[in-house]
């Protein structure tokens, strides 16, 4: 039975994209780099996690060699890609293992890169995985799974024109259901404001256990997603999953309003936390909400150590820790 494991369950490796093209990252590719180095060695040890870290181009493996040193459990791949954002580009892998590639348009073709769509290929060759075709749009951060055929989604994004033109959520069931397995899919509606994704769930709500998810409530009065939030959680409340339990929401605190250096609120989300083998590792923005927010996590998901890492350079390219990593199942 095709079915895509809960991130929760154990990964044979973790694919992670370094940042490669000095020119998409503003001046920002060497904190972008520390960034990445700091979410990698963490993965590594203490989070007991193979890495298989993709670089783009010659100098961006040397410069991910050199990062690494000393290291163990991280093997540099060179490969091809147009930006980091792995999740996005990369398969989605099913049990048995199957890697599943996707049309990438760009995020409703805002921003097509030469290599991009490349991603799938080479990280099913390179797993060994045999490689699915599909021959729709769908970005893996679209969806959050619980590894019992339930997702979690927005229709801002997965009905959004810009990605599959007509496309009802009848139309969207079916079409994940034929190539993942999924068995219900849970509907929220919008996503974080100034999201170039169109409302990636990833940022919004999380699956953490069957039957449970977390999703952020506002940090300050300025928080421009305040009423997403509440909306999410009061849908998700009203929500039961494939199985038929009804969900439980947790909430944890938002970074609150984060602006980049012209003063635009940016979709920073602690909802983009990355689930290893041993740790789950949150994105963290302003001291105070970030530290809430790991130490929510930590009572949440007890079975795992929390650990907050910084993530504003990656931020200032449209993502975070989950967006660049992709996960191998056993």
């Amino acid at each position: 039975m095709t079915f895509v494991p809960a991130e929760w369950a154990r990964h044979r490796t973790l694919w992670v994209g370094w940042p490669s093209h000095p020119d998409l990252w503003q001046g920002d590719l060497s904190q972008a780099r520390a960034e990445v180095s700091a979410l990698v060695k963490t993965l590594a040890n203490p989070g007991g996690e193979q890495v298989h870290l993709l670089c783009s181009g010659t100098e961006a493996a040397a410069a991910a060699q050199v990062a690494m040193i000393g290291v163990n459990n991280v093997t540099v791949e060179e490969g091809l890609f147009g930006d980091i954002w792995l999740r996005d580009t990369g398969p989605i892998f099913t049990t048995p293992h199957v890697a599943h590639g996707f049309v990438f348009n760009g995020w409703g073709g805002k921003y097509q890169l030469p290599g991009d769509e490349a991603v799938s290929r080479q990280i099913a060759q390179r797993s060994g995985a045999s490689l699915a075709r599909h021959a729709f749009v769908l970005e893996g951060g679209a969806l959050d799974h619980d590894g019992e055929g339930t997702v979690l989604t927005t229709r801002q994004c997965l009905l959004n024109p810009n990605r599959n033109p007509g496309w009802s959520e009848a139309d969207a069931e079916a079409a994940l259901k034929e190539a993942l397995g999924v068995r219900k899919v849970l509907w929220l509606g919008e996503g974080l404001a100034n999201d170039h994704t169109d409302g990636h769930v990833d940022n919004l709500a999380r699956f953490i256990a069957p039957g449970e998810v977390v999703c952020p409530m506002a940090w300050g009065r300025e928080d421009q997603n305040a009423d997403v939030y509440d909306a999410a959680a009061k849908d998700l409340a009203a929500m039961t999953d494939a199985a038929g339990r009804k969900l439980t929401v947790h909430r944890i605190p938002s970074p609150g309003r984060v602006v980049d250096a012209d003063g635009y609120a940016v979709p920073a989300s602690h909802m983009n936390f990355v689930i290893a083998n041993e740790v789950v590792i949150v994105p963290v923005y302003a001291e105070r909400p970030g530290l809430l927010a790991v130490e929510a996590m930590g009572v949440f998901m007890p079975d795992k150590r929390v650990i907050g890492l910084r993530s504003h350079a990656l931020l200032t390219g449209g993502g975070s820790f989950h967006c660049i990593t992709q996960q191998q199942p056993d």
